[in-house]
């Protein structure tokens, strides 16, 4: 009699687990791509997203650089129902630039906070607005050289079945190429992605306006991006961006994970 009743409430237990991982949302990881999406995590769930590998290729300054990050690792919480709190830092950073050898270090810190501006539990179009700091943490040379920060507006929405667009305005304060003054930065990132069963393929166009008084630059990339889901929290991804502006580093390669907990 003990063991049946100790399997009833083993059961019953795991039907309240299931039933309450049931009402969980859909898993939403901000990865892989450079658009923001505007989900929020259910409150009081974190996950975790890393970049297992990152690659860098740049040629646009007559040289050949080379950036390779590793274990870049964000967490998110959720706060409350339509708020979360973010953390993001990379803990291996090496740089191999033509003529200067090699460097190893680790990066900046950034710390974010993302609110829902729509109903984060209904379809449809969905808004979120994101405030974000960067904490001059980095290996000298291998960060943003002093404080900065930005905000976002990420925007989703569905277009057809398994269809979605997602749309990222976003002005940063950057520091000035010298390293005595801050400017403006002005980036968007407008994309599509297709879902295929488990698998998710998507493209985006990135661009940056970046007004340093030294001069402006601007920046432009293609990028392809793919996810296939291991589950309901958690998935493995990859992408490519290829640069379309002189200033913009030719290639970048990379891959990573998130899961949900």
């Amino acid at each position: 009699m003990r063991t049946l009743l100790l399997a009833l409430a083993l059961t019953l237990s795991a039907g309240a687990t299931h039933a309450q991982q049931a009402k969980l949302r859909d898993f939403c990881a901000e990865r892989p791509g450079k658009a923001t999406p505007p989900c929020i995590l259910d409150a009081g769930h974190l996950q975790l997203e890393a970049g297992l590998a990152d690659a860098v290729i740049d040629r646009s300054h007559g040289g050949h650089q080379e950036t390779y990050t590793l274990g870049a690792t964000e967490l998110r919480f959720g706060l409350t129902p339509r708020v979360e709190v973010e953390v993001a830092w990379a803990p291996v950073v090496a740089v191999h630039a033509q003529g200067a050898g090699h460097r190893t270090g680790v990066g900046d810190t950034v710390l974010g906070l993302r609110g829902a501006l729509t109903d984060p539990d209904k379809d449809g179009l969905a808004i979120s607005a994101q405030g974000f700091v960067t904490a001059p943490t980095a290996t000298r040379g291998m960060g943003a050289g002093g404080w900065t920060g930005g905000v976002r507006l990420p925007v989703s929405a569905p277009l057809a079945k398994d269809t979605d667009f997602g749309l990222t305005p976003e002005i940063d304060v950057v520091r000035d190429a010298d390293g005595h003054g801050a400017h403006l930065a002005w980036i968007g990132v407008a994309g599509l992605s297709h879902g295929f069963g488990r698998l998710t393929l998507g493209t985006e166009l990135w661009g940056e306006v970046d007004d340093d008084p030294a001069g402006r630059v601007h920046q432009a990339s293609a990028d392809l991006t793919a996810a296939l889901a291991l589950g309901d929290d958690a998935q493995l991804d990859a992408g490519l961006n290829l640069g379309l502006t002189h200033a913009t580093p030719d290639a970048e390669v990379y891959i990573g994970v998130a899961r949900r907990f």
